[in-house]
């Protein structure tokens, strides 16, 4: 690994050398430009490139080098790279700068835009402190790391990676760096690649990156978008961090698209079985089982018999037969109810659902409605009966009251 380091160190020291921020005659690229070029050649220090000019592009091959020492790319692939300048006819190409080869060209880097490699050393107030150049100490803000707020900024510390200067004050003595620009360009070429392609109903592989009562953001690569909670499962999500987690790979489609409003949605349960392909098979009419309520309306109560199979109680079959205004004066979120499957409209995914309880409280009070009902003509008889005794004994009582009155004279 240092053997590497070191033939790493040399090469780009020998393409310093070589750096000259004045552009040759002629040149059609100007310092900091990204350029896509093919590789034609891939030799033990340098991988040439053709990036459309009359002369090939060269590029250090200590740059591409994998874990095992070996280059990353091969003749007929598409590489990018910055261009730094041309010197003898030949252009100069690098994909970052790292080590004494960036020392003597901190200005040039950061008037180019040409990411350069630091590493992180410590938090301080603010941000990091950041090691570029060797030597060199930049600064970069927690704003700058990541291209969203980031909860564990320690986890940077110790690591090393690119960067671009966004300040350079002082001579080089007050220097801000900003990993967040490389990641946006980053996206943006994403976000470009995936608009030509990307079409609804897609299926695409993606990251959780935050998790909100409303739903999930997933990062698809290029373009991120919400997973509503309705669309996270068939079933009822009661608590969606019990379902997911940040930085969780998920496979999504894609539910809608719009570019001018960066707005895009997708579903996880787009690509889970549909239960309402095998209620048939699980549910028959007039069958008794018990559901919890998951949900009030005005208009009932919705039970859930199964995962993602939700059934209906109606209000009017709430009040065991006497009028309610809302369903919470009869049942409350999470209540487990004994219920009667009345009607499966599989098709149109409702079912609907009695209480056979209430039904048969509703039944009681029906028959004794029925029975003062035809008891009512013998009463009304017997109450008419009462009143003729009560009239002919106050009339005996007015004539007796007379006989008084005359007895007295």
């Amino acid at each position: 690994m240092t053997e590497e380091k070191e033939g790493m160190e040399e090469s780009m020291e020998s393409f310093a050398d070589m750096f000259d921020s004045s552009l040759v005659e002629g040149s059609q690229f100007e310092p900091g430009q990204k350029v896509e070029g093919e590789v034609v050649r891939v030799e033990k220090e340098w991988v040439f490139l053709d990036v459309g000019g009359k002369s090939e592009g060269a590029l250090a091959c200590a740059e591409i080098l994998g874990p095992d020492g070996l280059p990353t790319v091969k003749e007929g692939d598409t590489l990018s790279a910055y261009f730094l300048a041309a010197k003898e006819g030949q252009m100069l190409f690098t994909t970052k700068m790292s080590g004494a080869a960036a020392l003597a060209h901190l200005e040039q880097l950061y008037k180019g835009g040409i990411p350069i490699e630091g590493e992180i050393t410590k938090e301080i107030k603010g941000g990091f402190d950041v090691k570029i150049a060797g030597t060199v100490r930049a600064f970069c803000p927690y704003s700058q790391i990541a291209l969203r707020r980031v909860s564990d900024a320690a986890q940077f510390v110790g690591q090393t990676l690119p960067f671009v200067i966004i300040e350079y004050k002082e001579k080089g003595r007050n220097i801000i760096l900003s990993r967040r620009a490389l990641l946006e360009e980053e996206q943006k070429e994403k976000r470009e690649a995936l608009q030509e392609k990307l079409a609804v109903g897609d299926v695409v592989s993606g990251t959780i990156t935050s998790l909100q009562n409303f739903g999930a953001f997933v990062d698809i690569g290029g373009i991120e978008g919400l997973i509503p909670v309705s669309e996270i499962s068939w079933g009822r999500v009661a608590d969606i961090r019990a379902t997911l987690e940040e930085g969780q790979q998920v496979e999504v489609s894609v539910l809608k698209l719009d570019w001018e409003s960066n707005r895009f949605s997708f579903s996880l349960k787009a690509n889970q079985a549909d239960p309402w392909e095998s209620a048939a098979a699980l549910f028959t009419e007039g069958q008794c089982l018990t559901g919890t309520v998951v949900r009030l309306a005005d208009f009932g109560a919705f039970v859930s018999l199964a995962p993602g199979i939700d059934g209906l109680v109606h209000i009017s079959n709430l009040g065991a037969g006497r009028r309610i205004n809302h369903p919470r004066e009869v049942v409350a979120d999470g209540q487990e109810l004994e219920v009667r499957i009345d009607q499966i409209d599989a098709e149109n995914k409702r079912i609907s659902l009695s209480i056979p309880e209430l039904e048969l409280k509703k039944e009681e009070m029906l028959t004794r409605k029925r029975g003062s009902k035809e008891k009512e003509p013998e009463l009304r008889e017997e109450f008419d009966r009462f009143s003729k005794e009560k009239k002919e004994a106050k009339s005996g009582m007015g004539t007796f009251a007379d006989l008084l009155k005359g007895k007295g004279k």
